[in-house]
């Protein structure tokens, strides 16, 4: 299988359609006076009459424009759009016009409501939290702001989130849902502490009260006029969402408005005269207090035209191979094939379909390929040819011949490789068989059974020998997944699968080198192990597949050579002619016996025994290592390996044990390839190609022009069916959680034609895949960079202050203005950036923006000392920022933590499952914590990754005896584990490994778990990139289960002592939860004195 450069394709999507009646209409929201309704439909805002009738479009330009919000008095309409590159708040009049730009920070704003007196608008943003606040730094958890609505600064509301804001007619009070974490917002169907609940806030006071405190989802609330019921759109009884209210004197008394089957009301809004407005299954109905939901009649004229696309690449292919005469290029970009010459940028489109091809193989020939595509809704084998005989190869060929080889409507075959000789096909038929087809008698016999591989991917790393009489492939050699072998299997079908490594660590890429009497394979058995299931670094290494080629890899240089020279006059005598023939016959004689040479291929000699004892490790220094090969002769090694930054190319001599950089490339990973005669090596990677001399060392660019004519609707339509496809074959569960898949796949298909974009695509598929009631899914659309990313001064600042310029509240810890010869401080105004000057109704990030990494000119004030100045600083991004504030946040937590305890516990936070936050815990708990008395393990805010089975043996400890150099305790054994108590912080933002860690913990009885309850999210997941590489997708690929047969997933995590951290003192400083895991674990240490 020819390595795959990138797990993407490429593009971007819309769909064509005139559509009269339309579907998939969102962010529905009536009128205050009930006459009207705005929407959103492909991409733009339009209003309709509540009765129903001719709808009008108020936007028009090629942005997104999503959630509007009427003004009070129904003149205006608020709206965020990305016409700037991200989601800003705008305004415009109700009847349409030229919107006015609100908000200019590089976050995305989406806008809720008006205040009650209309002068301002309310939006929710991540921009920055109160200083004060302990609210854990994460873009998930956004703020509430507000912005006038006639354009100025932007204020705080809240430093918590408040989404889906809606007041009562006073202004005194608000209502609103929350967000707890990290989890899809379309996601249905669970029951757990993620789900949002329906929260009052009160205005003067600034007390939160939380009104459904339910198990399931609560959201969208919408007082009655009268102010004493909630509406509030809830899944309750085992049902989807629908809208339910309750008088606000008492929540608990809950009613049931509609009774709506199989899909959610979403979009709830109420006019003034007491009239609901909702969507339904894509379309709008509205409700009458007493009476039966109404559908709104909508008609639609739309001048859609057939919408495709000509779209240009000169990188980003995914897969790439070279022909055999290292003249031509195959490779695969936006799901198309393409073949370029390798000197020239001629480039020929072989594929013409909507849907993806993978898998590239060219035939010994140079004018055959093979690979596999998904059209017709299975993956099928294809060969193409070169028609005519006149065509020199692809790039220049008129016309090419397709054929499917084996057709079948259920039976996949994938990643094709053609024999040596040419006359076999190799593939991977349902994802873990591999198989061989006979070109010319069309029979097809199984080599492996499919039962050593579990990965549902497609396929798995393999190859021919050069006499074509063997494969070696990475398998699952001891039922130990992930952890891959490398096997050795007979051709023929007959034989059962050798296993070369036998170890317990992960291998792969095996290739066949020097003649077929070695394997070349990469492996992390010698690396630096990474405490989670990726991330080691690792090693090249051979295995001998027989002694001969086992002690000529062992010879000296001098004795290579001498070798060498015996070999080539042996070769000599047995040439010479016996039989007195004359010299003219016998140059013929030659010649053809020099023919008959090269084109027979001496068969591999396989030696089993002591085969363990063959296996040498290659690259001196492990690292992370792409992808390697050997010279033909077999004195040269040539891998990719980085040790920081990119990937460099390194050449190895394999008899003096030399190793150098030989071309420092700082390039992203790419596939190794040599033509036949071992010329030319080829480096194919996504972000360019480039082909090396292997005598010179010059390396040359491959430049390619790949012209794609894309016909973006029935694109759009094959990503959903595969999405389909893969969630049926690949989702952990076999049953779908219960869920009729054909028949939820058909009511969500219906709505393709009426979506042109990829946010609403994207949408689509969250509601969708959001039925199946499972963590680790949904869509995810990633629009291209930022026009104008907002960056930081590295400052936090008073969201109270109304004044010229910026208060600064507190100087970020590592930021730009934290160096020796700053005067700033916390008290300090900057009144200036770059110049301009920042007045009270400025909207001040539209100076931050486009300024990271360049010097910035600040003019600031101190007012106590009445001083100005001017300093010059290089402002950061906002993931730089990110990272700053995060380890700002953990600071303070172990600050509490050491002065709570009175210098008695100490305090970690892992960041993620992997192995940086593993190591990070491990050097602060037997470093600077190794003397205290116990731990506080804070998970909260853990988005996953693998590191369940280190953190249960990293806190297992339990003493058993003590190092001692001459009456002096040095140690106390375990040494690398903690053998002291301790205590762990979860939360309901907790996800994935996040889950099954503490689970672990507390199954184990490692310690107590404080705070609140996590969610049952503990699946893996396959994150797979579409066509469109803005858009990806999950499946949940593995699940977890218990004895008794129930898995993780969906089964939450109860604490043993639970407590919230409330919305009104977060914000202060106060984390009642840390507070009380240090009180707890204090307890304990003092019980057990």
């Amino acid at each position: 299988m020819k390595k795959i450069l990138a797990t993407i394709a490429f593009g971007f999507t819309a769909m064509t359609g005139y559509a009269a009646t339309p579907l998939w209409m969102r962010d529905v929201r009536i009128s205050p006076d009930g006459s009207e309704i705005v929407f959103c439909y492909k991409g733009d805002i339009y209003k309709v009459p509540a009765k129903g009738g001719a709808a009008t479009q108020l936007t028009t330009l090629d942005s997104y424009e999503c959630t509007p919000v009427w003004s009070p008095d129904g003149k205006q309409i608020a709206f965020a759009s990305d016409r700037h590159g991200n989601f800003d708040v705008f305004v415009m009049p109700a009847n349409g016009g030229t919107a006015q730009r609100l908000t200019t920070n590089s976050a995305s704003e989406l806008p809720s409501a008006f205040t009650p007196d209309g002068k301002y608008i309310l939006f929710s943003a991540s921009i920055q939290d109160p200083a004060s606040s302990a609210m854990f730094p994460t873009g998930a958890m956004t703020e509430l702001y507000k912005v006038p609505s006639t354009g100025g600064r932007t204020e705080q509301v809240l430093g918590t989130p408040a989404e889906a804001v809606c007041f009562d007619k006073s202004g005194n009070h608000f209502f609103y849902q929350d967000r707890k974490g990290f989890e899809d917002e379309w996601r249905k169907h669970h029951t757990s502490s993620i789900t949002r609940d329906v929260w009052m806030y009160d205005v003067q006071s600034g007390k939160h009260t939380n009104l459904t405190q339910h198990v399931g989802e609560d959201r969208n609330p919408v007082p009655a006029p009268d102010g004493q019921t909630i509406y509030f759109l809830s899944e309750r009884n085992g049902g989807s969402f629908n809208v339910y209210s309750f008088p606000l004197d008492r929540p608990q008394s809950v009613k049931a408005i509609t009774d709506f089957k199989t899909h959610p009301v979403r979009f709830l809004s109420m006019g003034n005269d007491g009239t609901l407005c909702y969507g339904y299954d894509g379309e709008i109905y509205t409700q009458q207090n007493g009476s039966a939901p109404q559908k709104v009649q909508i008609e639609m004229i739309r001048d859609d035209q057939p919408q495709s696309a000509n779209l240009t690449f000169t990188n980003r292919a995914t897969s790439a191979t070279v022909s055999p005469d290292g003249k031509q290029v195959a490779f695969i970009v936006r799901g198309e094939v393409f073949v370029t010459s390798a000197d020239y940028a001629t480039t020929k489109q072989i594929t013409h379909t909507a849907a993806r091809e993978a898998g590239l193989a060219f035939a010994p020939d140079n004018r055959t390929l093979a690979y596999a595509s998904e059209r017709n809704g299975n993956w099928q084998l294809i060969l193409a040819k070169i028609a005519r005989k006149e065509d020199p190869n692809f790039p220049n060929a008129t016309i090419i011949n397709e054929e499917v080889l084996l057709p079948s409507a259920t039976v996949e075959r994938t990643y094709p490789q053609f024999s040596p000789d040419g006359k076999e096909l190799a593939f991977i038929e349902d994802r873990n068989r591999l198989m061989v087809l006979n070109l010319e008698t069309k029979k097809v016999r199984q080599i492996t059974d499919g039962s050593t591989w579990y990965s549902t991917g497609g396929g798995f790393d393999y190859s021919w020998s050069p006499d074509g009489k063997w494969f070696t492939l990475e398998f699952i050699g001891n039922k130990h997944d992930p952890y891959s072998d490398i096997g050795l299997v007979s051709a023929d079908g007959k034989g059962e699968i050798i296993n070369l490594t036998n170890s317990g660590y992960m291998s792969g890429s095996p290739r066949f080198v020097l003649d077929g009497n070695a394997i070349l394979f990469i492996t992390e058995r010698y690396g630096m192990r990474a405490h989670a299931s990726w991330g080691s670094q690792n090693d090249v290494m051979l295995v001998f597949l027989n002694q001969d080629a086992y002690d000529k890899y062992r010879l000296s240089k001098e004795d290579y050579e001498l070798r060498k020279e015996l070999e080539k006059e042996q070769k000599k005598a047995q040439e010479k002619d016996a039989d007195g023939k004359d010299k003219k016959d016998k140059k013929k004689d030659n010649k053809k016996e020099d023919d008959d040479a090269e084109a027979k291929v001496k068969d591999i000699v396989v030696e089993l025994k002591n085969i363990e004892d063959r296996i040498v490790r290659l690259t001196p220094n492990s690292s992370d290592l792409g992808s390697a090969i050997i010279s033909k002769d077999g004195e040269t090694l040539y891998y990719f390996a980085a040790f920081e930054g990119g990937y460099d190319l390194w050449k190895m001599d394999l008899r003096k044990k030399d190793t150098k950089l030989l071309h420092k490339m700082d390039a992203g990973w790419a596939y190794m390839e040599l033509d036949k005669e071992g010329k030319n090596l080829f480096l194919l990677g996504s972000s360019d190609m480039k082909k090396m001399d292997m005598a010179s060392n010059d390396l040359k660019p491959i430049t390619y022009r790949a012209n794609v004519k894309m016909d973006l609707a029935a694109e759009r339509e094959y990503m959903f069916d595969h999405v389909y496809k893969q969630q049926q074959k690949r989702f952990y569960n076999t049953n779908m959680h219960g869920v009729d898949w054909d028949a939820m796949s058909a009511a969500y298909r219906k709505f393709l034609p009426h979506i042109n974009n990829n946010y609403d695509f994207a949408e689509l598929l969250s509601e969708w895949l959001g039925e199946l009631n499972v963590s680790h899914t949904g869509g995810r659309y990633y629009p291209s960079g930022q026009s104008e990313p907002t960056s930081s001064l590295g400052l936090l600042f008073d969201w109270n202050y109304a004044d010229k310029g910026m208060l600064i509240s507190e100087v970020i810890e590592k930021g730009p203005f934290d160096r020796a010869n700053t005067k700033v401080k916390p008290g300090v105004i900057i009144e200036k950036i770059d110049g301009t000057e920042i007045t009270p109704e400025m909207d001040y990030y539209t100076l931050l923006n486009n300024k990271a990494k360049k010097k910035t000119l600040v003019s600031l004030y101190n007012p106590q000392t009445k001083e100005r100045w001017k300093e010059v600083v290089i402002p950061i991004s906002n993931g730089a920022l990110s990272d700053l504030l995060y380890t700002r946040w953990v600071k303070q937590r172990a600050a509490d933590v050491d002065k709570w305890s009175n210098g008695r516990l100490g305090y970690v936070h892992i960041e993620s499952m992997g192995d940086d936050s593993f190591r990070s815990v491990y050097s602060d708990i037997l470093g600077k914590y190794n003397n205290r008395e116990g731990i506080v393990i804070d998970t909260r805010f853990n988005g996953g990754g693998r590191l369940h089975e280190d953190i249960e043996v990293l806190f297992s400890g339990k003493k058993y005896f003590t190092q001692v150099v001459r009456g002096r305790e040095a140690c106390d054994m375990p040494s690398r584990r903690w053998n002291k108590p301790s205590i762990m912080l979860t939360c309901e933002a907790n996800y994935s490994n996040a889950h099954g860690t503490p689970w672990v913990y507390s199954h184990q009885k490692l310690g107590k778990l404080v705070g609140m309850p996590v969610p049952g999210t503990m699946t893996s997941v396959s994150w797979e990139t579409l066509q469109d590489t803005s858009l990806v997708f999950g499946i949940p690929v593995i699940g977890y289960r218990l004895p008794d047969g129930s898995y993780l997933e969906n089964t939450q995590l109860e604490p043993d002592i639970k407590v919230a951290n409330a919305p009104e003192t977060i914000v202060k400083g106060e984390d009642t939860q840390l507070k009380t895991a240090v009180e707890e674990l204090l307890k304990e240490l003092d019980k057990n004195k």
